[in-house]
């Protein structure tokens, strides 16, 4: 069970350095769902089934396929930013990561104590989504309720500025822009008639 969770930590780690680290977003997008496959398995392995099939269907499957909708709408091929901004945001990345780095070297080289070892406990009477539904239904109902609203609203926002983009930030009382006069001395289109009293 120890040397799974190893691989699929390691699995994880390293296809979120690549997801940072590679140039090409549509390759960043695909490591980023691998690195959602190997999260959902290490839930699997910590007898979390609900976490580990909702990080696959939400994440590596909806919000992936949207990430990935968005990258080709735009027609992203590389990363666009360069010059000072790409050179303060990967600064500031590996000054992050080095933090987190050194975090993580003092974490581990503090001297464990091994206390006792404590039995497995029992899973719930139902299973861990009963548990979750029980909770997430009458302990925190109105956070849920909050979060949908929340959601709700982002959704109607996008669809209002999808379509004044798509109007031309017009709208439907907008006046047409004024046609230019033909210039003096210019023929007159074909089919058009001249007015009375002016003759050649």
């Amino acid at each position: 069970m120890i040397y799974l969770f190893a691989a699929f930590a390691a699995v994880l780690v390293v296809s979120s350095l690549l997801v940072v680290i590679h140039r090409n977003p549509v390759t960043s997008a695909l490591f980023l769902v691998l690195a959602f496959c190997a999260l959902a398995a290490i839930y699997l392995l910590l007898h979390a089934e609900f976490v580990g099939m909702v990080q696959i269907i939400v994440y590596a499957g909806a919000i992936m396929v949207l990430f990935l909708f968005v990258i080709m709408y735009l027609n992203l091929g590389q990363d666009v930013e360069g010059g000072l901004a790409i050179t303060l945001r990967r600064g500031l990345g590996w000054i992050v990561g080095a933090v987190l780095l050194a975090e993580g070297v003092l974490f581990f080289g503090r001297g464990w104590i091994p206390g006792p070892a404590l039995p497995p406990s029992p899973p719930p009477e139902g299973g861990n989504t009963r548990a979750i539904g029980e909770l997430l239904y009458s302990r925190y109902l109105f956070p849920f309720e909050i979060t949908s609203i929340v959601l709700l609203v982002a959704m109607v926002g996008a669809i209002v500025i999808t379509r004044g983009r798509a109007t031309g930030g017009g709208g439907a009382g907008a006046t047409p822009a004024p046609t230019a006069a033909p210039p003096a001395g210019a023929a007159p289109p074909a089919g058009a008639t001249s007015p009375p009293g002016e003759g050649a």
